[in-house]
């Protein structure tokens, strides 16, 4: 069979797919992004795209891979254009994103990253590096001592590998250069995330120079941010659409669902791009629409994933046409909702409805294993918070003992008929040893063991 010629310009892609409305190489880099997996390709590259297409200017992206080679692979070969296929429940559709430069493998390249991060040009560092790779204890507001980026960071920090470090050193390399200072977006689904990711820097900081710790907090910005888009693993249906679409091999290519919202504080003194071409929202307070995201989508999300993997449902779209499963995730919207103030032109009844209509498209195959992963780190947030109000205001907590009870069972590493699965948790070896001391059949002695893991649970 004959293979496709590799997709390398924007110049002979099929008619019926949407190019770029500006020519990539007459645009700069202005911004390095820390994790460039595919929800940044999917979200924050694409909002890019559209700045660039509406408002010009030098905002083209660097991606780092801070732990693989294959993103490196795919996207440099390809001049960073990669096919973003928009499915919704109609007829999918295409369009090539030329907003990424290049993407630099840190593995393979030690240093390069630094080097991106402490060029002048270099206005915003952003990331998406998911909750685990921080290395903040959220519990105490500073550094996880134990996380071993953290520490092999601290160890070295004039060589780091990891993201505290690197920012740190960054910005270290900046002021001695006495160049301004990059604003640091964090684009991750942590509480208050600008924040807690300036408490990070500022703690990794004063371990190596107290005064540099002193400088960041006084003159790095941090906004807050709330990101939202439904990105599934691509799927070998969504490569040989893109392969019909183009008539191109692109071996970077994507697949989303049409909705996309970005929320980001306005807070970026070395400018930004025009965002709002793409649609995202700017506010002097994100911290609503972070708790609307984290408790309504993200919680229920992860209720249903647990749910829905244990019940034997691949895919979440294939959860939700269990009538069961559908009635507890309609149940466990209502109850996030209960906990949430009132929100200026939001329409928290109809929001649901969206996020139930969103989880039910037919075109969106995201595996509920996938979104199981990393469950200590996202539990507090999405279910054990919004449970701690429902009992101060005394609502009906149920619908998130039932959510943490799922992960419970999902903790115990194997299927009703005795398959076995990674939990795919940064303290799987914790749970697995902690688990292996009691009676897995007895459910209050697995309640008492996971809740007595540290920094989980909030404390009686």
């Amino acid at each position: 069979m004959n293979r496709l010629p590799r997709l390398v310009s924007v110049d002979d892609i099929a008619a019926g797919v949407r190019r770029p409305a500006y020519r990539p190489e007459d645009h700069a880099a202005g911004i390095v992004h820390l994790g460039i997996g595919a929800f940044h390709r999917a979200h924050q590259a694409v909002y890019t795209d559209d700045a660039l297409a509406a408002s010009g200017g030098d905002w083209r992206i660097i991606g780092v891979s801070l732990r693989g080679t294959a993103a490196a692979d795919a996207l440099n070969p390809q001049n960073g254009l990669y096919t973003l296929i928009e499915r919704g429940e109609g007829e999918a559709s295409g369009r090539i994103i030329a907003s990424l430069d290049r993407v630099i493998a840190a593995t393979r390249k030690p240093g390069a990253a630094l080097a991106a991060m402490t060029d002048p040009a270099i206005r915003i560092v952003s990331l998406t590096v998911t909750e685990k790779a921080y290395g903040i204890d959220r519990a105490a507001g500073g550094l996880d001592e134990s996380h071993s980026a953290v520490a092999y960071d601290l160890g070295d920090p004039r060589a780091p590998s990891g993201v505290l470090g690197l920012l740190v050193e960054a910005l270290r390399l900046r002021r001695e250069a006495g160049t301004p200072p990059f604003t640091v977006l964090c684009c991750d689904n942590l509480p208050d995330n600008g924040a807690l990711l300036r408490l990070g820097v500022v703690d990794f900081a004063s371990r190596v120079d107290p005064g540099l710790a002193a400088w960041i907090e006084t003159s790095v910005a941090f906004p807050a941010t709330m990101v939202d888009r439904i990105t599934p693993a691509v799927t070998p249906a969504a490569l040989a659409d893109t392969a019909r679409m183009t008539g191109r091999d692109d071996q970077a290519a994507i697949e989303t669902e049409v909705f996309t919202q970005w929320v980001i504080e306005d807070h970026f003194p070395q400018g930004r791009p025009n965002w709002e071409a793409g649609g995202a929202i700017f506010v002097a307070d994100v911290a609503p629409y972070e708790r609307m995201k984290l408790r309504m989508l993200n919680g229920t999300h992860s209720m249903l994933a647990y749910a829905g993997f244990l019940a034997g449902h691949t895919l979440v779209r294939d959860a939700m046409a269990d009538p069961a499963l559908s009635a507890l995730v309609t149940r466990h919207l209502k109850a996030a909702a209960a906990t949430l103030a009132p929100l200026p032109g939001i329409d928290l009844t109809a929001y649901a409805a969206s996020l139930a209509a969103r989880f039910r498209n037919p075109s969106i195959a995201h595996e509920t294993y996938q979104i199981a992963m990393d469950g200590t780190e996202k539990l507090p947030q999405r279910l054990l918070q919004p449970a701690l109000v429902a009992m101060e205001q005394r609502q009906d907590i149920r619908p998130f003992a039932f959510a943490v009870a799922c992960w419970m069972r999902y903790c115990l590493g194997r299927t009703d008929d005795g398959v076995a699965y990674a939990l795919r948790d940064p303290r799987e070896q914790h749970i697995q040893a902690a688990l292996a001391r009691v009676d897995t059949r007895d459910p209050a002695a697995i309640a008492g063991t996971l809740h007595a893991l540290p920094g989980v649970f909030p404390a009686p």
